[in-house]
């Protein structure tokens, strides 16, 4: 482990200090200077295309940043996580959500091997999509999940949709507020709904106090019947799954080294194959195979992921941005920034390093996004004229399938427009209509939304994060931070049961239970 604290590291230094002539240069004079400017700050791999030429960098700013990144032992860093070593130090865990995609035969943790209990699950979730399919019998799903067990296959799902079996209808259930389940068992058939429950633990409050209650309403709804055919569930704790009812043959795993957010290629997305079919998902999955392995071979300077992060490190620490707001330019990817929000803040928002000690440098981006161009007639206002500079990622997809007229051109040409104006700016006598410009983004280009060219998405900002994770010498693989909040909401809502009088509670808390308390008695 490097124990030497990041910004003591003497490339630490030297982009500070070239940070402080480059951040004045308009990017507009770079393009003046160089008209190769986009063919050296671009990479291309396939069916993808990262133009990162409107930052605010030049050759030298690169070689610096790939010089930091070796000196902060990337490299080494990457080999662990796919050779399955226990780099999530706070847990205890490797992470090999990798391993999910990859071509080896052989993967060992503590003495086993992986890969043929990969292959078991990946055999099963192939026979239960087709059997579901071809049956006919369920034309609702329900996933009931949280976090990392709902966000991902939700986001997919609305991603692949086009691909989807349009005889069965798809619908997420995460939050405690009853009305998410409410409206939902209000246009299912419960004669013709399955419910899968997503939880590692199985103990989730969310989770299972929903899960509880679709069992008591699909009960009440069809009497007598067995219903746990009606039931499947994704779990690491198979014996409280069969104690809810869940027959063994239809429970699936999820394993200790694969992390919420990262599961989407376990069995957590079963209900993704079920509504794309086996075949999309595997698409899926050796797509992101294809990324994992530009992101172990490919030099620092044209590797995708290496790029994006060193691009996001420079903007977090060198030119003190804040924010990075994700706009996708595809009504598909909708639910792409919230998807994003966890995966990028959960991980990577962090202040204390791998030594246990706090930050001496600011960690992790705030992430907001909304699609294009709904999101021009929101928030660009704030980045277009605001006080503060907003890195923008936009995500183009070239192909659609669902193109009317001439749809596509202009949303695409509003896409290229907003980087292009971000870059410029524009003069004004009126300073109420003058845009200042020289606002940095990234232009990611994909021909067509296809699971395989989603599954190099999705892998491509997890190893973005990876990458970040690294430069800062943080753990991106736990998530201590929610678990505070859930502890206090457990023993509030015993508080809940009672009237509170004479308690060490702060006064806020204090009567804000006991508000609660007396409307709810009324």
């Amino acid at each position: 482990m490097n124990k030497k604290i990041r910004s003591d590291l003497k490339q630490w230094h030297e982009l500070e200090e070239h940070a402080k002539v480059i951040e004045n240069v308009p990017m507009r004079t770079h393009f003046d200077n160089d008209p190769n400017r986009f063919n050296n700050f671009h990479i291309s791999i396939d069916s993808m295309l990262l133009d990162y030429s409107k930052q605010h960098i030049d050759k030298t700013t690169i070689e610096k940043l790939c010089n930091y990144a070796k000196a902060c032992d990337l490299e080494v860093w990457r080999d662990k996580m796919f050779a399955g070593e226990r780099i999530n130090i706070t847990e205890d865990r490797a992470v090999l959500h990798t391993a999910l995609r990859s071509d080896n035969q052989e993967i060992i943790v503590d003495g086993h091997n992986i890969i043929p209990d990969i292959h078991a699950t990946f055999r099963r979730m192939d026979e239960f999509s087709n059997k579901v399919n071809q049956e006919k019998r369920f034309t609702h799903i329900v996933n009931i999940g949280v976090g990392g067990s709902d966000l991902g296959t939700f986001m997919a799902y609305e991603a692949l949709k086009q691909y989807s079996n349009r005889d069965i209808s798809l619908y997420f259930v995460s939050n405690i507020d009853a009305t998410a389940l409410k409206e939902t068992l209000r246009v299912i058939d419960p004669e013709k709904t399955l419910f899968v429950i997503t939880s590692k633990t199985f103990t989730t409050q969310e989770t299972i106090a929903n899960a509880l209650s679709a069992r008591k309403w699909l009960k009440e709804k069809i009497g007598n019947k067995d219903i746990s055919d009606h039931f499947v569930a994704i779990t690491q704790n198979i014996e409280i799954a069969k104690d809810f009812g869940i027959k063994e043959e239809r429970i699936f795993p999820i394993w200790d080294w694969v992390g919420g957010r990262f599961s989407i290629w376990s069995a957590v997305g079963l209900p993704l194959s079920i509504a794309i079919g086996y075949d999309n998902f595997k698409a899926m999955l050796d797509g992101a195979k294809e990324i994992d392995k530009h992101f172990c071979s490919a030099p620092f300077d044209k590797n995708m992921p290496i790029i994006l992060g060193l691009i996001g490190m420079w903007n977090r620490n060198f030119l003190k941005r804040k924010s990075l707001a994700v706009i996708p330019y595809s009504q598909y990817l909708h639910r792409f920034p919230a998807y994003l929000q966890q995966l990028d803040m959960e991980s990577n928002g962090k202040s204390i390093d791998r030594n246990a000690k706090k930050t001496p440098y600011d960690t992790g981006s705030v992430i907001f996004g909304e699609v294009g161009t709904n999101s021009q007639h929101a928030f660009f206002q704030l980045i277009h004229q605001g006080s503060d500079v907003v890195p923008c990622e936009f995500i183009a997809i070239i192909k659609n399938k669902n193109d009317i007229d001439d749809h596509q051109k202009i949303l695409l040409s509003n896409a290229i427009a907003q980087a292009q104006a971000l870059m410029d700016g524009q003069s004004n006598n009126d300073p109420h209509k003058a845009f200042d410009g020289n606002r940095p983004s990234i232009m990611l280009m994909i021909d067509e939304l296809t699971p395989r060219n989603f599954g190099k998405l999705i892998a491509l900002y997890e190893h973005k994060i990876f990458v970040q994770g690294i430069l800062w010498n943080i753990n991106s693989f736990d998530q201590c931070g929610v678990e505070l909040g859930k502890t206090l909401a457990r023993q509030i809502i015993n508080n809940l049961e009672i009237s509170i009088k004479n308690t060490n509670i702060d006064s806020s808390t204090l009567n804000l239970i006991n508000t609660i308390s007396i409307i709810d008695s009324e």
